[in-house]
């Protein structure tokens, strides 16, 4: 059994706008909780990744995870926060999507620890991220990485 390279991480380029939109519509891919639909919760992630290619903020990037052969696997949009406790600056993952071809070929932690030396370099102390209740596989994948919930956000439909 051969052993696959890691994946390279680089920053995101105009030409990366296509695989990134594509493969946001996997961000749907779980069971979301009844008050979401699929349509929505893609929507906004679309949305929020078309305006970081029209306008990139300062604070905030883009990243591709790549195969040896240069085809993109999977992307992590990062975001500067403010805690709500402390008033500190960290370092958020706003979105990480791995296409269906690079999933468990290690893309998304390849993702994950570039996000983390993302975080580190602007002097971040804290890397914080949100996923859905239902999402056990992404859970999972966070805790194994050394993430742990800190809150959960209940919702009631009305």
């Amino acid at each position: 059994m051969s052993v696959l390279p890691a994946p390279a991480v680089r920053p995101a380029r105009a030409d990366d706008e296509p695989f990134v939109l594509a493969t946001a519509e996997r961000l749907s891919a779980f069971d979301a909780p009844s008050w979401r639909t699929p349509h929505e919760i893609v929507a906004a992630e679309v949305r929020t990744l078309r305006s970081f290619f029209v306008h990139p903020a300062d604070e905030s990037a883009l990243l591709i995870a790549e195969s040896d052969t240069a085809e993109p696997q999977g992307f992590i949009y990062l975001e500067t926060h403010t805690d709500y406790f402390t008033a500190e600056r960290h370092g958020h993952v706003g979105i990480i999507a791995v296409s269906a071809d690079a999933e468990g070929r290690g893309a998304g932690a390849a993702l994950m620890r570039a996000a983390e030396a993302w975080a580190v370099s602007r002097g971040f102390r804290r890397l914080t991220l949100n996923v859905f209740d239902a999402n056990h596989r992404a859970r999972r994948v966070y805790e194994h990485l050394g993430y742990s919930a800190e809150t959960l956000r209940y919702v009631k439909p009305l």
